[in-house]
């Protein structure tokens, strides 16, 4: 049996929520759109400013999410994501708000990850900021009880440019930083057997810190690819 080629057309796009930003977005990250091998609409919140949804839990920025998400819903999108592994907290809101499947959080992974673990084994979560990933958080996205979570370091790199939205970053000392944490998560706690990457941006490091640690990562691109597959799954040749 042979399979028939998708075509972009055959399918509505994924419609992305985006925080209003300025920092890079190299390939990997969600918000780059040749990371995608399928149609993707972008709609920027533009009240929505990292630090504000991160350490604020996007206080007051509900309707803004939901307007977003209604006219890209509008524009004819199959299913709803975000480009912040905190909106967690807007999943259900949002779920309600629009007739589409929505994935808000790479977290949203973790409880089904953790099902294909051995039962001695546990899910890692690596994040931007732990201080600001609160059990609220982990509670909307189903996280099981007792997950260890890892934050970056507030003088990273990564956290510089990420938190503070700035138009420059230095992809290698990043790459750096980030399998360095994701080591400690596991030297930290010896049971993790698979990372959960919370923060989007930290896709493009997925294959570094996978090298490095020995073990399955998952991110918002492992998580949205599995999600377009199901809202537009794919066409076989029949014999």
């Amino acid at each position: 049996m042979t399979v028939a080629k998708n075509r972009e057309d055959s399918c509505a796009a994924v419609g992305i929520l985006m925080l209003n930003t300025r920092f890079p977005r190299i390939p990997g990250d969600i918000g780059n759109k040749n990371t995608w091998p399928f149609a993707t609409k972008f709609r920027v919140v533009h009240r929505a400013l990292p630090v504000d949804v991160v350490f604020e839990k996007a206080a007051g920025l509900l309707d803004d999410f939901i307007e977003a998400a209604t006219s890209l819903v509008a524009e004819g999108v199959s299913g709803i994501t975000t480009s912040c592994g905190f909106l967690s907290l807007f999943q259900q809101d949002l779920s309600n708000a629009v007739n589409v499947p929505v994935a808000s959080s790479s977290l949203m992974q973790a409880s089904m990850v953790k099902r294909l673990l051995p039962t001695q084994r546990q899910v890692g979560i690596l994040t931007v900021s732990d201080e600001a990933l609160t059990e609220e958080h982990l509670r909307c996205a189903a996280v099981p009880e007792g997950t260890p979570v890892v934050g970056m370091s507030a003088d990273t790199e990564f956290s510089r440019v990420f938190l503070t939205n700035q138009p420059t970053l230095d992809v290698q000392k990043a790459c750096s930083e980030l399998v360095a944490t994701a080591k400690m998560l596991v030297n930290d706690h010896p049971r993790v057997g698979a990372i959960i990457l919370e923060c989007t941006n930290m896709a493009p490091y997925a294959h570094a810190i996978g090298q490095a640690t020995g073990l399955p990562v998952f991110s918002m691109y492992t998580f949205v690819s599995w999600f377009q597959a199901g809202l537009c799954p794919a066409e076989f040749a029949r014999e």
